[in-house]
């Protein structure tokens, strides 16, 4: 096959440099945003009289014909034509003849390609979207169950203050509501239209760019040529967002971990997303929750790779950008599948609220509860900090909890101790005190929820 830009050379290419410069293995995916930007480009090449009205029927329906055998699996893509747009454009040639040539008219590779991957990239970023808005719903769905469930919050691993099921689960909202809105502000760059730029230089055809755009459903052109076929910054910018989801997912996967664990015994994942040992008959591991932590480095490499291939280029177009395709595209696979498994494993996990519950009664996490007792009976807080801090040896050496005291023993550290210490820091009340915005407490956690759900809505 003849290469469709092979008139200024003598010679055919090297058998081995047509596989090591084909990228259809992997930028067949972009088909029908190629043959979409290709049907608005000629539609626009027959408004402003480049080619005829017939010409642009011909073209758009032999383009339509294209999609049609592709979708139905009739097409096979051809090394030798190397990417999507010169398969396209040679199958377009084959059925419509001469008229086909004139597609390309006012347009490059460079530019061609820049226009298909923000298609592809918008609506994937939807899609993503549309998973972490599940994700989120399913979340607020679990805490509104669990607004009472009371757990152990923790520091450096360690207990440290009692919190509530529910109010874990949404800081994880929160996380994802982040992520949702850095993927929002990334689509606003993404849907910029760069077709009209050429190679590098625009073009001397009087094109109507800002007609394509509106074909396209792009909110604006891009205002520099240069800049439109070298710029990679929105796939840079989304694999970034993607790897902050990615991150979160994979802390939650480690609370899960050892939630699920026999140390922990908090939750006990479903049978249909945990799987077994080939040689130790008891075991039930957590194998999607440990993949889906494994998979984040696959994004954060995804990252790298992209931010490593533009670093060194200098404008405008350069083949080392064919290399972000394969980085952006395992990214988006990638987060998609992660958030796909994740939400209906978190859905279907078993809460083991009393074992939260027992847990949260250990390890001294009504200390600081009992120093804000001391604070509101007028001790200085560094003096309360270091009442309780002995009151927790002395009960560490007698193997008792804070609430276990006598009050004799509470007077040992502070005589302004009274009866109404043990109302003050039972672990309910511990929770129930923390009621400011933000808080733990299961009407501030109620609050919070109405909140996110109308954020959501």
């Amino acid at each position: 096959m003849a290469k469709l830009w092979s008139g200024r050379f003598q010679k055919e290419t090297d058998r081995l440099v047509d596989d090591f410069h084909s990228s259809i293995s992997f930028d067949s995916r972009l088909y029908k945003y190629d043959i979409t930007g290709s049907m608005a480009h000629a539609r626009m090449l027959a408004r402003v009289g480049v080619i005829s009205g017939r010409e642009a029927e011909a073209i758009v329906r032999g383009l339509e014909e294209i999609l049609a055998d592709i979708e139905a699996g009739r097409v096979e893509f051809s090394i030798a034509a190397e990417d999507i747009h010169m398969n396209v454009e040679q199958l377009l040639i084959e059925r419509i003849g001469d008229v086909g040539k004139k597609l390309h008219t006012a347009r490059s590779r460079n530019d061609q390609v820049a226009l298909d991957v923000r298609m592809y990239l918008r609506d994937e970023i939807d899609a993503v979207l549309e998973l972490l808005a599940g994700l989120v719903q399913t979340l607020l769905d679990l805490a509104e169950k669990h607004v009472e469930t009371v757990m152990p919050g923790y520091t450096h691993l360690q207990r440290a203050q009692p919190v509530t099921l529910a109010h874990h689960l949404l800081a994880y909202c929160q996380m994802f509501g982040r992520d949702m809105e850095r993927l929002r502000d990334c689509r606003r760059r993404v849907n910029v239209m760069p077709l009209g730029a050429g190679a590098l230089a625009g073009t001397t055809f009087p094109l109507d760019r800002e007609f394509v755009a509106r074909e396209l459903g792009f909110d604006a052109i891009t205002e520099n040529s240069l800049d439109a076929v070298s710029d990679r910054d929105f796939a840079v910018e989304f694999t970034a967002a993607a790897s902050l989801v990615m991150v979160h997912l994979s802390r939650f996967c480690e609370e899960i971990i050892l939630w699920s664990s026999s140390e922990f015994g908090f939750i006990e994942l479903d049978d249909a997303y945990s799987t077994g040992s080939s040689m130790m008959p008891q075991k039930k591991n957590p194998d999607v929750a440990e993949l889906i932590r494994g998979k984040s480095g696959r994004v954060f490499g995804d990252l790298v790779a992209l931010l490593t291939m533009l670093k060194g280029l200098p404008l405008a177009y350069n083949k080392d950008m064919q290399e972000d395709k394969e980085s952006l595209f395992d990214a988006v696979d990638t987060v998609k599948k992660c958030l796909l498994i994740f939400r209906p494993m978190l859905a279907t996990m078993r809460v083991k609220g009393e074992n939260m519950a027992r847990a949260a009664r250990g390890g001294f996490t009504n200390a600081t509860d009992l120093a804000d007792y001391l604070v509101k009976r007028g001790v200085p807080f560094r003096e309360a900090h270091e009442i309780v801090g002995r009151a927790v040896a002395y009960c560490l050496d007698r193997e008792k909890s804070l609430d276990e005291l006598s009050l004799e023993e509470f007077h040992r550290f502070s005589r302004v101790i009274e009866d109404d210490v043990y109302e003050a820091i039972s672990i309910a009340r511990c929770v129930e005190a923390r009621g400011v915005p933000g808080g733990p407490a299961p009407e501030a956690v109620r609050q919070a929820i109405r909140s996110a759900r109308e954020r959501l809505n």
